[in-house]
């Protein structure tokens, strides 16, 4: 029988499928979504796009801590009068059947007033009655529908993306002031007589000046900071020119207006500034949605269960948990200190703190660390130490990660905007030298115009327009880096190190070997039957590749937590599990997970589990070898050395049994002689992220867990590495070129401005023009560049 696909979130069926309605599911979870929109009258929502919902999470008792109202206060934004509004992380919003059934929550609930989702941000801010309906219920709604909120501690501590709009402002002010500016010089330009010298020349020059004033002490202000607290550094960074220039323009300006020498050069001036802050708008526009420096507070509970000297349970805030409390933890929860366990068996999931899939289990007594995910049962624990001093925090609280990388390192623009002031300086002051000794009236007017005309305006914009444009190129092939800093510092790297499990290896896909006794038709049937009853995820692994379809009635079912499972039929057993609980001792030599059968207390074999490297890591490698060193650091142990060493390059450095501390020293010492590029994933590589020159981490889903680096790789193109590096490069080399034709324009400008020879007119039209075709070559230069990516 053909494999159906889920009417509700089109997963295959599988043999678990569940019929109603006429519709398959391949769930109870969608099954009960599907009745839900049904009774509802939002059936609308498959119209939309089919299949598009997503598989509702189990989320009994998961939200109790939404009972303390201590809690509540402080995620709600609005709570007056029987009516509370919240914003909500909703991760599985997706499309646009996702943003209609948001919006239409109240016809599930009639206490629900009103419900917004916000697409790019994925969140939805809800207004709602508290009368009979509360935060919780909302909560539970959602996931009922799968779509279960993101409420971490980093919620409940208002952590938030501040929107600055103060930019926009000012571009909004410049822009305007320019075009009217514009508009009041044209009888200039064209030297209209008889109407403007009588009547309004006056009035229009004093026009130009009045909107000029907003330009100068409001949208360049940015600017005169910048310079002034480069002097006081004695830095001579791009703004110094810039503020001098602007500065320059307006008191020239003013002088030629107040004593009727001129118009001025109000126009050149505003144009100046509105050009400027595009480029800077262009810069800072951004993937704002994305978090580049999540800690662990995105991960850890907000509240958890402790239990007081009664037993009696109740739930307090993360931040209230005091060294010697019992506190427990549920199946799935993130550990949220370091614990010693008491009761329960713990089998540990750290993959986001070491980057390891493989479950660690841990009996009564033993410790556990912050961070890890409990996988099935519910433990109890005893604090050893408060959220702040556990060992997580602590590998959070490096001093590495409090690096400013941006704020060390020097751009193109400023290095060369240094040597461009000492020029331009070096020229004005000489200039008006010669003209103090041939004519001395024309000596302040060369000085003037030297610093008008050769204010760095195009060299200022040919960075951002070209950088800010590659960020969106590399955005739309999956690669988000956190700024335009990053590209000039990803094309200096000359080495590219990289963490192994997760980021060479795909968790998507596994190689499973069975070695042992070949297994009879009827064992094949139990060993599946048995494995069907399980919710493991190696079980359900091993469930979808066993080929029998013979599923029988089990007569009974164990599952015991951190061992193993077992099923028996018509008198025959058959367990599945660790070695020593199917009966045999475990092999010291195996370097991978292994799951063992036995059949009637006979060991049959094991089935052993290996990573599947991505497609084209090889080709990856071999690219990269051609141009850079290559190195790997691994926290697993050499099991896995000699296939790495096929598809490494000769000279490969390759060191395992890392931990995180080790790769962040490791990195360090690299830095002494190479410009280190860091590929990883996990929170134990993050200090080694932050520390490299840049940090990239690969994600199988870019809105999950990324530790502080520069970028976000999709990891399904990995592959494209070599090519973003390469376009860094190229991108570069862009802007020197975009340096020289503005280089272009000063040089003619000079040569008007130091031979007194300079009108208004040709600063007005030389200085947009040289702004406007840096842009239109930087834009034309970069698409060009994008294709390679196609």
């Amino acid at each position: 029988m053909a494999n159906t696909t889920c009417y509700h979130c089109g997963d295959e069926c599988g043999k678990n499928g569940v019929q109603f309605d006429e519709k398959e599911f391949c769930c109870n979870g969608c099954k009960t979504v599907y009745e839900i929109f049904s009774s509802n009258g939002l059936t609308a929502f498959y119209e939309i796009e089919a299949k598009a919902g997503t598989t509702p999470n189990e989320l009994r008792g998961k939200y109790d801590f939404l009972d303390n109202q201590e809690i509540v206060e402080q995620l709600v934004e609005f709570n007056e009068e029987g009516v509370q509004v919240v914003s909500l992380m909703i991760p599985s919003i997706h499309c646009s059947s996702c943003i209609w059934v948001l919006e239409n929550l109240n016809r599930l609930h009639s206490a629900i007033t009103v419900s917004q989702a916000d697409f790019p941000k994925k969140t939805i801010r809800v207004t709602y009655k508290t009368e009979d309906f509360s935060l919780k219920t909302l909560v539970l709604l959602l996931g009922s529908i799968g779509y279960e909120p993101n409420i971490s501690l980093e919620t409940l501590e208002g952590k938030k993306n501040v929107v600055d709009r103060s930019l926009i402002y000012k571009l909004g002010v410049a822009g305007f002031a320019f075009g009217n500016v514009m508009l009041l010089s044209f009888p200039e330009y064209f030297e209209v007589e008889e109407f403007w010298l009588d009547q309004y020349k006056g009035v229009f020059r004093w026009l130009m000046f009045a909107f000029s004033l907003p330009v100068v002490f409001y949208a360049a202000q940015d600017y005169f900071i910048s310079a002034y607290k480069g002097l006081r550094s004695k830095l001579l960074n791009i703004d110094v020119p810039i503020a001098l220039g602007v500065l320059v323009l307006f008191l020239r300006s003013t002088v030629d207006v107040a004593l009727d020498l001129g118009s001025g050069f109000f126009d050149s001036l505003t144009g100046l500034v509105f050009f400027l802050l595009l480029g800077k708008f262009f810069q800072q526009k951004t993937y704002a949605y994305l978090s580049f420096e999540r800690d662990y507070k995105s991960y850890f509970p907000i509240a958890v269960t402790r239990l007081d000297s009664n037993g009696n349970e109740e739930n307090i805030q993360i931040h209230k948990i005091q060294k010697g409390d019992r506190i427990l933890v549920r199946s799935q929860e993130i550990i949220p200190v370091d614990c010693i366990l008491i009761k329960g068996t713990a089998e540990v999931d750290y993959s986001f703190v070491t980057g390891e899939s493989q479950a660690v289990f841990k009996e009564s007594g033993e410790k556990l660390f912050a961070g890890g995910k409990q996988q099935s049962g519910v433990l109890e624990v005893e604090v050893l130490k408060s959220v702040s001093q556990s060992y997580l925090t602590q590998l959070w609280g490096n001093t590495v990660f409090s690096k400013d990388k941006a704020s060390q390192f020097q751009t193109l623009t400023d290095s060369i905007g240094k040597r461009f002031t000492v020029a331009v300086l070096t020229i004005a002051f000489l200039a008006t030298a010669f003209w103090l000794f041939h004519d001395s009236s024309m000596a302040l007017n060369v000085f003037t115009a030297v610093l008008i005309i050769a204010c760095p305006c195009a060299i200022a914009l040919a960075a951002p327009f070209t950088l800010g444009n590659m960020l969106r190129i590399f955005g739309r092939h999956k690669f988000y880096l956190k700024n335009t800093n990053a590209i000039e510092r990803l094309a200096q790297i000359d080495m590219a190190i990289f963490d192994k499990t997760g980021t060479l290896t795909t968790n998507q896909q596994e190689t499973i070997l069975y070695e042992g006794v070949e297994l009879t038709e009827d064992e094949t049937a139990l060993l599946k039957t048995t494995l069907r009853a399980s919710n493991h995820p190696l079980s359900r692994s091993l469930y979808d590749i066993l080929k029998s379809n013979a599923i029988m009635t089990l007569d009974e079912f164990q599952e015991h937590t951190g061992k193993g499972i077992e099923g028996k039929v018509n008198q025959h057993s058959m367990k599945v599990g660790s070695a020593t609980y199917v009966g045999k001792e475990a092999s010291s030599e195996l370097t991978h997970t292994a799951v063992y059968v036995s059949s009637d207390e006979d060991v049959k074999g094991r089935f052993v589990f290996k990573n599947t490297y991505r497609e084209g890591v090889k080709e990856l490698f071999d690219e990269l070898g051609t141009q850079y060193k290559v190195g790997i650091l691994s926290g697993d142990n050499d099991g896995e050395q000699k296939q790495l060493e096929k598809i490494l390059p000769p000279q490969a450095h390759i060191l395992f049994n890392q931990k995180p501390e080790d790769k962040l020293e490791c990195i360090e010492k690299t830095q002494k002689s190479h410009n280190v590029l860091m590929v990883g994933d996990g929170l134990n590589d993050a200090g080694a992220l932050a520390q490299s020159n840049v940090g990239v981490a690969v994600s199988e889903n870019v809105n999950v867990f990324s530790p502080a680096c520069d970028g976000i790789l999709d990891a399904s193109n990995l592959t494209k590495l070599p090519v973003f590096l390469q376009l860094s490069k190229k991108s570069m080399q862009v802007i020197k070129l975009s340096f020289m034709l503005s280089l272009c324009y000063n040089v003619v400008g000079l040569y008007f401005a130091v031979t007194g020879q300079l009108q208004p007119v040709i600063a007005a039209i030389l200085m947009p023009l040289s702004s406007v075709s840096i842009v239109a070559f930087t834009t034309v230069c970069t698409n060009l560049l994008g294709k390679k990516l196609k």
